[in-house]
Order: structure tokens, then sequence, then C-alpha cells
């Protein structure tokens, strides 16, 4: 039972790792129809951040607490520039921004290579983060704890900025009915920024969560993206309740059928399971709700 328990918790920790690389990804694409291929290498950059911010400060435990808003801002950067330099001319237009950002992320990994040398690089973990927690029913890693509750306090973050603010009320609106919005004074190209800004902000975070679990190296963010795109189709294009929702279904599933097979039979098994799902709902858990007339 314990041993069952604590592949449970696996699960909603590999959930909790997919959550936080998936929800810039249904932010962005759900607003702009953006297939930001590019968003593996934001990961990277955020944890590069934190590798950088260590070396600065010193301390793990205060370097981690500095790494978070740290790569939220490299991460949010990286976004604006290339959204301001490339992907506004190309908004709905899906493929073109696949092949365009594709290029851009072999571009940020050659880039990382360059300036951090091709062996990846380690970031130390503070020390009430090491070994694991007792919590009665399980043991359970101290690190993908705190990676739990970082992507639960990321998804109640974004959650209340969508809901409580008025930049929230300008991402509804441009999702909506972008025309309509635009005819009531909301400037959607400034809108389109800062969503990129915030989605792309996620992604350094989660770069910065993923340096607890391994090292870094200019391909960490390939070894997610395609997970973090399942995690979005899955839950519904621009959904964030259908994201945690398919976020953590998708890492319990992986976890159970570990339990009885082996880690590469339970990813064939997920895939096929969420190709079966999406030819019953081919719009994921959740479906956008427009005032669009096309």
């Amino acid at each position: 039972m314990e041993a069952f328990s604590s592949q449970l918790f696996a699960g909603l920790s590999l959930g909790s790792v997919l959550l936080l690389a998936a929800l810039g990804l249904a932010l962005t694409f759900g607003q702009m129809g953006v297939i930001n291929m590019a968003h593996g290498e934001f990961i990277m950059a955020g944890a590069y951040t934190a590798f950088v911010v260590q070396g600065l400060v010193g301390d793990a435990g205060v370097s981690l607490f500095v790494s978070i808003p740290a790569g939220f801002l490299v991460g949010g950067a990286l976004g604006v520039v290339l959204e301001a330099t490339l992907l506004h001319r190309m908004y709905h237009r899906p493929l073109d921004t696949l092949l365009v950002t594709w290029g851009v992320a072999l571009i940020l990994q050659q880039l990382a290579r360059d300036i951090f040398g091709a062996p990846n690089v380690d970031v130390a973990s503070p020390s009430w983060l090491s070994g694991n927690v007792d919590l009665g029913f399980a043991q359970v890693s101290a690190a993908r704890l705190f990676i739990l509750v970082l992507a639960v306090a990321a998804v109640v973050a974004l959650g209340v900025l969508l809901k409580a603010s008025s930049l929230g009320r300008r991402i509804r609106a441009t999702v909506q009915n972008r025309d309509l919005a635009q005819t009531v004074g909301i400037s959607t190209r400034t809108t389109d920024r800062l969503t990129f800004f915030i989605g792309s902000g996620l992604a350094g975070v989660a770069g910065v969560a993923l340096t607890l679990l391994g090292s870094t190296g200019p391909t960490l963010g390939t070894n997610y993206i395609v997970d973090a795109f399942l995690v979005v189709v899955a839950g519904g294009i621009g959904q964030i309740k259908g994201c945690v929702i398919a976020a953590f279904g998708l890492g319990l599933l992986q976890a159970t059928f570990e339990y009885s097979t082996t880690a590469s039979l339970a990813k064939v098994a997920v895939l096929v399971a969420v190709v079966i799902f999406l030819q019953v709902r081919p719009q994921g858990i959740f479906s956008v709700r427009t005032r669009s007339l096309v």
C-alpha cells in the first residue's frame, strides 16, 4: 500500500511539473493561436538563470527564492522579444509559428552551448529540500513536494490575475472576440505582449523548479515541450482549468501504468490514451466559449 501511495504521489509530482511547463502555453496558444516551440527553451533559460543566480548569491536557499522571480523575468523578456520581432505578424497562423519558433529554439540551444558549454551544469538544492518528507501514508521527496506547492501557487496567482484584475478582463475579452475588444478601446496589441510575457515567464519558473530534479543542459526544455502540448490540447485550447485537470490526470495515469509496467511502456500508453480521448472529444476537456460569429 505504501508503495502504491508513493507511486500516486509520483504521479502528482509529474503532473505538477507538466502543469508548470504547460500553463504559459495554454495562455498564449488560447489567446493568439501561436504554437511556440521555443517555449521549452524559455524553460531552459529559467534553469540557467537559477544557475547564474546561485553563482552570484551562493546560499542555495536564498538563491532559490531569488531565482523564481528572476526566472520569471528572464523567460518573460525572451517571450516579449520573440513576440515583438516575429510572432506578432503570424497570429492565428499556427503552422508558420511552429516552423519559426522551432528555428528560434535551435538558435537558443546553440547560444546556451556557447555561453555555458556543452556539459550539463548542476544547481545545488537547499538542505531543507534534501531527503524525504513523511506524510504518514508515504515517504515523498521534499523537492517534488515543493514543486507541487509551487505549481498550485502559480495556478492560484494566474487565476486571480485573470478573474480579478483589469488585465485579466482585457485578456478574456481579447480571447472571446478580438475585433469587438478593439472597438471598445482595448489595445489588443499591448494585451498580447503582456500575455506573452506572463506565459513565457511561467516557463522560466518551470525551469527553476526543474533544477531541483536534475542537471541543466541546452536540451532541457525539449524533454517537456511535447508533453506540455499534450496537456494543453487535452485540457482544451486556452482553458486554464482544463490544463490543470489534464496535467494531473496525465501524471496520475502515467504513474499508474508505471506501477505495473515500465516507464517507456507507460509513456506510450499515456500517448495512446490521449489520442483516443481526442478522437472522442477533439475540443478537449473544456472548449472556449466565444462571442464570435465566425
